[in-house]
């Protein structure tokens, strides 16, 4: 048997024991070990880099196929300005470059994108594809993509205190009214609900400053497999180990998984 027909077996035993009436909505992904894996290979980084952009078209593919709504990936930190400067650039025109070559079919798969994070420092030719590229595919409905750049979840949390305290001091709202309810409505994931499950690659046991308020209540899953090694496979497993769990929220019997919303696709 060949090595396709192989893994094409394995992905389909692991399909059969998916129950599609509990597919977590909305996943998050740490997509971590890209430049483990390029340097365990005695390659360079960039190679990782390179390599992680298939397995993520991949992972879309077979999250959509599953019945997944929402997918949430970290792309680049606040933190991953302190990386080599060569690295940085190299990331930049990753983005750039992607994102020209991969948009068109994104908007044909009536897949909406959006970018989370703090697009200030970036330069203006990859703003100005960003901004297009939200804008092309702003009203499609099938499928959410988020790609969380320059984003960190303390620096979230920060500026949305600093927007209700400001709000608090020109008397548009009053101290006691700031609630759950009015915080969400300042993020930057406004109008969709939060992760039920987080994925982290490359066997790391941290949230690395993600979605920190967004992920209250999120099941986490993490994977000894490098980013670029991740494949359908190990997506499987990971929803498979999700719905082997109870999800009590703090209560003693699970809650169903919440309905899914037209909100998640609002402009």
């Amino acid at each position: 048997m060949s090595l396709e027909k192989i893994i094409y077996k394995k992905n389909n035993d692991l399909s059969k024991k998916i129950d599609k009436q509990k597919v977590p909505e909305h996943v998050a992904i740490i997509m971590d070990g890209n430049g483990r894996w390029a340097t365990k290979k005695g390659l360079p980084r960039s190679f990782g880099h390179n390599k992680g952009v298939s397995v993520l078209k991949e992972i879309i593919k077979v999250s959509k196929k599953l019945g997944c709504k929402v997918l949430t990936v970290y792309a680049f930190s606040t933190e991953n300005w302190t990386r080599p400067t060569k690295e940085v650039d190299f990331l930049i025109n990753l983005f750039t470059e992607v994102l020209k070559n991969e948009i068109e079919e994104i908007h044909q798969e009536l897949i909406k994108i959006k970018f989370i994070g703090d697009l200030t420092p970036f330069p203006e030719n990859l703003k100005k594809i960003i901004f297009s590229s939200e804008s092309l595919t702003k009203n499609n409905k099938n499928f959410l993509l988020n790609i969380c750049v320059n984003y960190g979840g303390r620096q979230e949390i920060v500026k949305v205190a600093q927007k209700l305290a400001l709000k608090s001091i020109s008397g548009e709202i009053k101290p006691s009214e700031v609630n759950e309810e009015l915080f969400n409505s300042e993020l930057l994931t406004q109008g969709i609900n939060d992760p039920e499950l987080l994925i982290r690659t490359s066997g790391e046991k941290r949230i690395s400053n993600f979605l920190l308020w967004q992920l209250a209540y999120s099941e986490i899953y993490i994977s000894e497999v490098l980013w670029p090694d991740f494949n359908e496979n190990e997506f499987l497993k990971a929803i498979i180990d999700y719905q082997s769990r109870n999800r009590r929220f703090g209560g003693i019997e699970s809650l169903p998984n919440q309905s899914f919303k037209d909100s998640y696709f609002s402009p």
